[in-house]
């Protein structure tokens, strides 16, 4: 459902960017054996992050897309749903133990809507592999904690801030980063010499994506009122008010996210940085 919604979002002057930087890079320092680039997509999901940026990508010596999630089904569709011309395989299991050990021969990570579901330190640890193996990422979709409702509501505030605690929650022994991901990511990434660039891809729903528009309120409500089971006795209404306005096609929702691009410099790579 949200396959469309995401490829509207992504930021294509940042692909364009990778892709100019991936064509200027010798194909020996990039390739697999066979002459491909090798993609490393890291939380695939049903595989939308390849349906959309392979097209992008240089067209020289093909593609191979390792494609790493722990959910076998979805692993076996978005194999599957590969583009043509690319070759593709899973890699089932934890995306978070990757280190650049892991990432030899990797010409390109990428992830979609991942950074804020991790913590500081795997955050560190994805830069520290990227910038180590000399491996560009193109990171996508992460949640900024900007939300614009129209028409706006007084609670609007309230709900959004409860979100976006949420989002930051402890898992067990980890502090989720959630909005807060891709400053770290900046910062992790620069701190080792890499060309870092964001863009906003925001999310734009109205009445042409009612159903995915239903399903983003529904889940922004419940993980609001999770973390702040107070709001329960308010949202009630407000859900209510919500869903009408939905129904009449008079909602529209700003979702903010951002993507990120970092291009490690050839002198940060290998052991190389200062």
């Amino acid at each position: 459902m949200r396959e469309p919604a995401d490829a509207d979002a992504r930021s294509a002057e940042l692909a364009a960017d990778l892709a100019a930087s991936l064509a200027a890079t010798p194909p020996v320092a990039r390739a697999v054996s066979s002459g491909a680039l090798l993609v490393r997509d890291l939380g695939c999901g049903t595989g939308s992050m390849a349906r959309w940026l392979a097209p992008r990508l240089p067209p020289r010596g093909g593609q191979h897309w390792v494609l790493h999630d722990r959910d076998p089904g979805l692993l076996e569709y978005a194999v599957a749903g590969l583009p043509a011309g690319v070759t593709g395989e899973a890699a089932p299991g934890d995306l978070t133990r990757i280190d650049a050990a892991a990432l030899a021969g990797t010409g390109l990570v990428v992830a979609s809507a991942l950074l804020d579901l991790l913590d500081a330190d795997e955050v560190d640890a994805l830069a520290e592999a990227c910038v180590t193996a000399g491996c560009p990422a193109l990171l996508t979709l992460s949640v900024t904690g900007r939300v614009r409702l129209d028409p706006p509501d007084p609670l609007d505030p309230a709900i959004a801030a409860a979100f976006d605690d949420h989002q930051r929650r402890r898992a067990g022994t980890r502090r989720l980063l959630g909005p807060d991901a891709v400053s770290a990511a900046v910062t992790a990434f620069g701190r080792r010499g890499a060309r870092v660039r964001t863009a906003p891809s925001p999310w734009r729903l109205g009445p042409d994506r009612s159903g995915l528009l239903r399903e983003w309120l529904a889940g922004w409500l419940d993980a609001a009122c999770t973390h702040r089971p107070g709001l329960r006795r308010v949202v009630g209404p407000y859900r209510e008010r919500r869903e009408d306005e939905l129904a009449r096609g008079r909602l529209t929702v700003r979702v903010g996210h951002a993507d990120l691009l970092a291009v490690p410099d050839t002198g940060s790579a290998a052991g190389e940085r200062p």
